[in-house]
């Protein structure tokens, strides 16, 4: 979706501002935010592409003016509602209302390092060959789903070089959605500051982006 997360390459937002030594959390709110969208992924009620269009699906004034911590949470408020976990009433009010609905998983505090440490591979066999090689040249589609979306906005029905293939992956945009993981071959893929940004762009810059096969034509 062309949602308000998709900034690349819009004016007005003003250079990023990087903080020296930045801490890991700047108030304990967000330790707990943090924590809280760890536990409730860790129960199986949806997957990680599901909670990434959850944030991206809030209303663009209130995405452009919550905090990353913030946003994390609205995302939760909406996926425990959407999984029946909670109702808006509860969010409300702050206090459950009814019996708890059951869950899958429970993720106990000792077992954090060790899930954290796996982490969530998304690699997956695939029995079709690769369309693309290493040195080809690829272009973008161009679309506009409404649904979820790893394809910037920026970079499409733009021409670039296949730099890396990393094989089979769940493909983000049929996985957010319920519809299951439909891996794909995943590719990076370079693109000049000039195909994306037109003439006044700086000629030195490149951007590389990871591009699931289906987002692609041969150029």
């Amino acid at each position: 979706m062309n949602g308000a997360q998709d900034l690349g390459g819009m004016m007005g937002f003003g250079p990023i501002a990087i903080e020296q030594d930045e801490p890991w959390f700047h108030a304990d709110w967000e330790r707990r935010a943090f924590g809280l969208t760890l536990a409730m992924g860790a129960t199986g009620s949806w997957n990680i592409d599901m909670s990434r269009h959850a944030r991206e699906s809030l209303p663009p004034a209130e995405y452009l003016t919550s905090s990353y911590y913030e946003i994390w949470t609205k995302g939760v408020e909406k996926l425990v509602v959407a999984a029946g976990l909670v109702t808006p009433d509860e969010l409300t009010r702050g206090r459950s209302l009814t019996e708890p609905a059951p869950i899958k998983r429970v993720l106990k505090a000792e077992d954090v390092p060790a899930v954290l440490a796996r982490g969530g591979p998304a690699e997956r066999p695939i029995e079709p060959p690769a369309r693309f090689a290493v040195g080809d040249r690829v272009r973008t589609r161009t679309m506009h789903p409404q649904g979820h979306t790893r394809l910037p906005r920026y970079a499409r029905g733009k021409t670039g070089v296949v730099e890396l293939v990393h094989g089979g992956h769940v493909f983000p945009d049929a996985n957010a959605h319920g519809q299951g993981e439909q891996p794909q071959w995943l590719y990076t893929v370079c693109f000049q500051g000039r195909e994306l940004w037109g003439e006044q762009a700086d000629p030195t810059v490149s951007v590389s982006i990871d591009a699931w096969e289906s987002y692609l034509e041969p150029a």
